[in-house]
């Protein structure tokens, strides 16, 4: 019982720096304020409808929560561009999958953290970054994800797009299916929707809360 206790303890610990962490990456873009702890959730849900041990779960919940930790690196004025980035400006944009991977290295209290931020930007179909890995050659948490991140990058307002409608992110999802998205994954995402889960949010409410 003590065991549990302090285990319990020293995960709301690491909830909360990871909490406190995040606010400093998304100072640097307001317009993704949530946009981690979302991913975070989203992906903890797929997990467990994947029915991944409860433990896995719960370390994909933080995974998700530092995925996007390479951008404190990125300048604002790339971050914040709400026009196409150049070429070289897209390069040092990609880097912050390699950062964030670089930046974890020594934090082993959560079991591979670093794939989340390394790998959440590869495709199933090997079009992805840094690596070009294909299918199986990704790990799972970035499979998943990369799923739950590209959901939320099409539900939530970004300083270089508006929420899509309902029916253009049902439609994204099921294009990429196989393709940017591993099959199993994506299906499971749209389980949860069709559940009422994990909830698309209306798109007016989004815009105003912005």
């Amino acid at each position: 019982k003590k065991f549990k206790e302090k285990r319990e303890r020293d995960m709301a610990i690491i909830e909360q720096s990871m909490q406190v962490f995040i606010e400093f990456i998304e100072a640097k873009d307001p317009s993704t304020k949530g946009h981690s702890l979302r991913v975070a959730q989203y992906s903890k849900k797929i997990a467990t409808y994947l029915n991944m041990p409860e433990e896995e779960g719960r370390n994909i919940y933080f995974i998700g929560m530092l995925h996007d930790c390479g951008k404190v690196s990125i300048p604002g004025s790339i971050l914040c561009k709400p026009s196409g980035l150049t070429d070289e400006e897209y390069a040092i944009m990609k880097s912050h999958a390699k950062r964030g991977y670089d930046m974890l290295q020594k934090f082993d209290a959560i079991p591979n953290i670093g794939d989340g931020a390394l790998c959440h930007h590869e495709r199933f179909d090997g079009l992805g970054y840094p690596s070009g890995l294909k299918g199986s050659e990704i790990p799972l948490v970035g499979r998943i994800i990369c799923v739950a991140d590209a959901f939320d990058a099409m539900t939530w307002i970004r300083c270089y797009q508006d929420p899509l409608p309902k029916e253009e992110v049902l439609k994204q999802l099921y294009e990429d299916r196989g393709k940017h998205f591993d099959p199993v994954v994506v299906d499971a995402l749209l389980s949860l929707i069709k559940s009422g889960e994990i909830e698309i949010p209306d798109q007016s409410s989004v815009l105003e809360a912005n």
